[in-house]
This record gives structure tokens, sequence and C-alpha cells, in this order.
């Protein structure tokens, strides 16, 4: 019995309990993400066949993985390293935060062999756990990242195809056209090229493991894939541009479009390729030039019987690893909790407000007060159908996201539209204007904070080449009475009621846009005046 429990047979028999514990533990978030690998927003498709990857690796390097198991002691400074991790885990799990379920679970995969065969083994593993960092879903929470690969983009084909003497305009992060084959393409969040990005960068981490022999040639030409995948979409978008200029639009924007990913693939692994091809040489160059010649390979050290290969690290994890995840499966779904109640006022002083339509065809997509409607049901534009929220806000937000909005008329020509959005269970159901206003075409200026009706504002000036200046002003608020002009401050307290608290507040974002004739400025003084007075009243109607 002794002679067993210091055997590494052992330790592999408690490797399997926590194992099995841990896949029990970790149950709701391999659910989660095979929502995540379908969903068309998140575009994370590619996700599918990053396991399988991880699963060869170790299964190709198999022999050693055996020796280093079989030499291997137990480490306590391993055991010691997989709390924090469940730590992490479990704050993701009671906050659905997967992100965090992810890097908790890839954390264990380093550390729980650390903890059983010691440090060497470890090691062995750190490639194939890390490479399931490429599972993570970014593309939503990096969106201040997508705007500016939009932009680059479009900017990109809008320059070259002017050198082609095209005659085409940018505006935003759409390209226009009126010349012989008038067009009109728009650059959206799917063709930002951050999907392609995370795709690219593990095809290029897969292909520099096994093409480049050490850490510091696999890191270099992995360094590549970013700039290689935003070239392939930058190519992309140029081609679709030039189908559309110099053939047909609807070519271009429809099959060729659906297809054109493709292209990014071709042209980056093509380059990747390529860089491959240099960093090897450029390695082997400077190996050669150096005085002597190439130093020879250092033998590899034997690998030392443990000193000691008891259980009792394996027995402790068994014994503190196995009830935190249980505690994990068995953690309840936060509570969804009641709405604010409240609704935007009929009347504000000194002010006249109607409820405002939206198109739901692509193709116009307009914003109209009712007083133009002459049917409830059609655009009075193109006859299409109509909702009280915008085209994208009715697809792309989840779809317990509550959306009002009203006009009002105020003195001197100055129209305020509010919009209230109330949140639901995803936490995609809010987000900052800054995200989506540059998309438009808007310069987002002098930001400042306003104080009316004793909230916080925060409050941008919106300036386009086509339209007068804009000022923007947003809030927040929940159900538990909480105000605030950050979205930072909003997104901690969200995230503290959802891990912490297990419970999921409903926040709502009140937006404010003033127009007038000449534009509306904060920095003109009776323009602020106006501003504040209507953001005043319309606190006053507010939890």
């Amino acid at each position: 019995m002794k002679q067993f429990l210091q055997s590494s047979q052992a330790r592999l028999y408690a490797l399997m309990v926590v194992a099995g514990c841990a896949l029990w533990g970790f149950g709701a978030m391999f659910n989660r993400l095979r929502g995540v690998f379908s969903d068309h927003l998140e575009d994370m498709s590619h996700g599918w066949l990053v396991l399988p990857f991880s699963l060869y690796v170790l299964w190709t390097d198999r022999a050693r993985l055996k020796a280093e198991a079989q030499a291997g002691a137990p480490s306590l400074w391993g055991l010691l390293a997989c709390l924090p991790c469940v730590a992490v885990a479990l704050l993701g799990t009671r906050g659905l935060q997967v992100r965090f379920e992810q890097v908790g679970f890839i954390g264990l995969c380093i550390a729980v062999p650390w903890a059983f065969f010691g440090a060497r083994l470890a090691r062995r593993v750190v490639f194939p756990a890390l490479f399931l960092c490429f599972t993570i879903p970014l593309a939503t929470f990096l969106d201040v990242v997508t705007i500016h690969l939009r932009l680059l983009a479009s900017g990109t084909a809008f320059a070259v195809l002017r050198g082609f003497g095209v005659d085409v305009v940018q505006q935003g992060t759409a390209i226009l056209s009126q010349g012989a084959h008038p067009f009109s393409i728009d650059v959206a969040e799917p063709c930002s090229g951050l999907r392609s990005l995370f795709a690219l960068m593990a095809l290029t981490a897969a292909y520099s493991w096994y093409t480049q022999p050490t850490w510091l040639r696999r890191g270099a030409l992995f360094a590549c894939a970013v700039p290689l995948a935003v070239a392939g979409n930058v190519v992309r978008i140029l081609t679709i541009c030039l189908c559309a200029a110099w053939g047909s639009a609807d070519f271009a924007t429809g099959f060729y479009h659906d297809y054109s990913g493709y292209v990014v693939f071709i042209v980056a692994i093509s380059l990747m390729v390529a860089c491959g091809e240099v960093v090897a040489r450029c390695a082997e160059s400077l190996a050669a030039g150096r005085k002597g010649g190439p130093a020879p390979a250092a033998a590899p050290a034997d690998v030392p019987a443990a000193a000691r290969r008891g259980v009792a690290v394996p027995l402790l994890a068994v014994a503190v690893l196995c009830p935190l995840f249980a505690f994990q499966a068995l953690t309840p779904d936060a509570e969804l909790m009641e709405p604010p109640v409240f609704s935007l006022p009929g009347e504000l002083p000194g002010t006249t407000s109607e409820e405002v339509r939206y198109c739901q065809a692509e193709s116009c997509a307009r914003m109209f007060p009712v007083s133009k409607m002459e049917r409830m049901d059609a655009c009075p534009f193109c006859g299409g159908s109509v909702k009280g929220c915008s085209l994208g806000e009715s697809t792309v937000l989840p779809a317990d996201t509550e959306i009002r909005k009203r006009l009002y008329h105020g003195p001197l020509g100055r129209d305020f539209l509010v919009s209230a959005v109330v949140g639901g269970r995803s936490k995609s159901s809010l987000h900052r204007p800054e995200l989506c206003m540059p998309a438009q075409g808007f310069r987002m200026e002098a930001p400042c904070d306003l104080f009316a009706g004793g909230r916080a504002f925060r409050a941008l000036r919106l300036s386009s080449a086509h339209a007068p200046s804009t000022t923007l002003a947003y809030t927040y608020f929940n159900q538990a009475g909480v105000r605030t002009a950050s979205h930072t401050h909003r997104i901690l307290l969200d995230t503290w009621d959802r891990s912490v608290l297990n419970r999921i507040d409903r926040w709502v974002m009140v937006t404010v846009a003033a127009h007038g004739p000449g534009g509306v400025d904060l920095d003109r003084a009776v323009d602020r005046a106006a501003v504040t007075a209507f953001l005043s009243s319309l606190s006053e109607k507010l939890p």
C-alpha cells in the first residue's frame, strides 16, 4: 500500500478525480462557449478547432510527457497556483463572465499538472494550454479597436481608389461614389478584420510552433500575425470597392462580399509563409555570423528521479479543489432584477414632444417623427416597415433590451432626441456612444461633465463635414437608485453585482442628442444654457 501511494500511478488516479470534478464545475462554461462559437456577432467559428489542436500537440508529445510525469515530484507551489485560478473562474461563473471562466480554466490547465507532477511537466503543457486563449471571445469586448480597424480599412481603400482615379468620398467608415457605377459601401463591424485577426493569430501560432525550433523565432513569426491580418482585410475591402467601381455594385456587395473573406486568408497565409522563411533565414544568418560558428546545442539534462514521490500534495489537491469545483457547478444563475419604473415625459417646460419611428429597410434606415407619417406602419420615404428603434438597435442588441425614444422641440429651432435603453441579462445591451458614432462619420470632441437636476451627464461635441455640430449627453441609472455618468464606474458596479451578489441590475442609459439650425455647441453660452436647462427638466422626471 505504501509503495502504491508513492507511485506516479496513484497521482494519476488523483489527477483523474480532480479532472472529472473540473469538467463538472466548468460544464456551464462549455455550454456557453457553444453559443459563443455559433454567435455571428462574435464570429468565433475557429474556436471549434482550437481544443482539438491543443489535444493533438499533447498527443504528439506524449512520450516526453510520460517521462516527465514518471520522474517529476508533486509541488505545493503548483497547488497554491491553482487557488487564484479557481477564484477567477468562480467570479466568472457567478457573474456570467465567460472570459473570466476561461482564464481560470486555462490557468488550471498549467497549475494542476504542476501540482501533481512538477514544474518540468507544467512547462510541457504551457503552449497547448495557452493556445486555448484563442477560444476567448474578444470581438465584442474590443469594440474600441474595431472602430479604428474599420477606419483604417476604409481610409486605405479610399486613398487607393482616389489614386486609381475613382471619384469617391469617405464618410466615417462608408465609401460613396456617384460616378459611372454609383455605390455605397460601409465597412461595418463584421468587416473590421478583428474577427479574422483572431483566427489568423491562432493559425500563425500553430504554424510557428511546428516550423520554428525556438521560442524566440516562434514569437517573431507570431508577432507578424497582426499586420498580416490587417493587410489581408484592407485588400479585401479594396477589392470590393474596385468591383463596385469598375463592375457591378450589386455583385460587389452581394456575391463577392459574401465570399471575399477568403481573400483575407489567402493574402495573410501567403504572407505568413513568406515571413516564416524570412525569420528562418535571418536566424540562420545570425547563427552563422557568430564568432566560432554556431554554438553546439546543449545536451538535454537527465531527468533525475524525484527524491520524494509521496501523494500528500495530490491528496490535498483533491480535498481542496474538488469541493470548489462542486460549488462552481452548483452556483445558481444570477437573479435578473426588475427594471426601474419610468417613462419619457410627454411634456417638459418650454418644449413640445412626439414619438419617432425608424425605417427598417437597410437602403433607407431614416428616422422621422410620427407627424410626418401618413401611415403608422410604413416609412413615408420608401414605404418600408417601421419600428420605434433604429435598424441596428433592432438587429444587434439582445432581444430583452428595452428601448424608448422621444423627440422634444425646444425654442429657437432646437430639437432634443432622447433615447432610453434598458439593459437585460446580457452585458451587450449597453455600450458607449464612443464605439459607434465615429463609424457614422462624426468626430467626437471636447468631452466634459455636466451637472443638471442633481444628475451627472457626460457630454461630447459631434462634428461632421456634412452636418452642423451636435451635442450628445448621456448618463446611467439603475433600479437600486445608483446614478453615474461614468461608463467605467457602471461596469465595475455591474461586475460586483453579478460576481459577488449574484444578481443582474437593470441599468438604463439615457442619451440626449441636441440639434439646431446652426448647430449646438457647449462652447457657446446660449447653447450651454439651453442644453443644461433641458437636461435639468428631464432629470426631474427620471428616477
